[in-house]
C-alpha cells in the first residue's frame, strides 16, 4: 500500500474510504490490512472495465476516480461534499487539477457552470470527475469498454461517459476549484497524429453520429491553428479518421449481432 502514502500528504490514507481495482495476471495479487481500504484483484484488462468494476463495487454515495500517481489537496473532500450539497441533483461535478509545477493542468472555465455543453465535456479528464452514485445508478450509464487504455480505441472514455449522461438529461456541473495534482503526461502525448485521428474518427462516430464529419473538420481547423498538425498531414489525418470510424461501426455491428 506504499503507493497510497504520497497521494495523501496531509494525513494517512486510511482516513479515507478507498477501493483499489488491481488488474493483474494472477501473480501480483494485492491485499489490504486496512478496513477502510478494499482491494479487488481483477483478471480483466482495460481501463474502462476497471472503472466499471469500481463503480459497481463502490459503497459510498460520492465517488472520485483516481490514478495511483495523483496527489490530493488538503480539504478536497470537504470541497466536494459542499459542492454536492449545493447541487444535489448533479450526477457529476468536475473540478480543476494542477500539474507538479503548481500550474493549472489545462485551460479551465473561470466561472462555475451548471449545465456543461458537449464541447465542455470533451476536455474533461478522469482525475477531475466526481460522481453521485445514486443518480448514476438510476441513469444506468457505464464507461464504454471499447474506449480507453487496453481497448480498441485508446482514449475518449471520459468524454463518452459524460456525453451519455448528458443525453439522458442528467445535470453535469463544473466548479473552478483545485482538488489534486496530476502528472502532465497523458495518453494523447504518447500517440502520433495518425493514431490520434484514428481514435478521433471512432470517438466522433460514437458520440456525434451523423454530425461526426463536421466536428472532425472543426478539429482539423483547431489543430492547424494550434500547430498540433501540419498542412501536409491533413490527408493522412483524414484517412486515419475514416479508418477509425469504419472500425468503430464494424465493432458496433459485431456487438449488436
Amino acid at each position: 500500500m506504499d503507493f497510497l502514502i504520497p497521494m495523501f500528504p496531509f494525513c494517512h490514507f486510511s482516513e479515507f474510504s478507498i477501493l483499489i481495482i488491481n488488474q493483474t495476471e494472477g501473480s501480483n495479487l494485492l491485499n489490504s490490512d486496512f478496513s477502510s481500504v478494499r482491494v479487488i484483484n481483477s483478471l480483466e484488462k482495460g481501463l474502462s472495465k476497471s472503472r466499471n468494476l469500481g463503480l459497481e463495487k463502490s459503497r459510498k454515495s460520492i465517488l472520485l476516480i483516481s490514478d495511483d500517481d495523483e496527489i490530493f489537496k488538503e480539504g478536497f473532500d470537504s470541497l466536494i461534499i459542499r459542492s454536492y450539497n449545493e447541487y444535489p441533483l448533479a450526477v457529476v461535478i468536475s473540478f480543476q487539477v494542477k500539474n507538479p509545477e503548481g500550474e493549472l493542468f489545462r485551460k479551465y472555465l473561470e466561472e462555475s457552470k451548471t449545465n456543461l455543453s458537449l464541447l465542455d465535456l470533451f476536455g474533461i479528464f478522469s482525475s477531475e470527475i466526481t460522481i453521485n452514485k445514486a443518480i448514476l445508478e438510476k441513469a444506468k450509464v457505464m464507461f464504454d469498454v471499447n474506449f480507453g487504455l487496453g481497448a480498441n480505441f485508446l482514449m475518449g472514455e471520459e468524454a463518452i461517459f459524460l456525453t451519455d449522461l448528458k443525453l439522458k438529461k442528467q445535470q453535469l456541473v463544473y466548479i473552478p476549484k483545485v482538488i489534486a495534482i496530476n502528472p502532465v503526461i497523458t495518453t494523447t502525448d504518447r500517440l502520433d497524429f495518425k493514431q490520434r485521428y484514428y481514435i478521433q474518427g471512432a470517438f466522433l462516430a460514437r458520440v456525434l453520429k451523423k454530425n461526426c464529419k463536421f466536428h472532425l473538420a472543426m478539429k482539423l481547423f483547431f489543430d492547424l491553428k494550434q500547430r498540433k498538425l501540419k498542412i501536409n498531414q491533413i490527408g493522412e489525418a483524414l484517412k486515419n479518421a475514416k479508418l477509425g470510424r469504419i472500425d468503430f461501426y464494424k465493432l458496433q455491428n459485431q456487438n449488436n449481432a
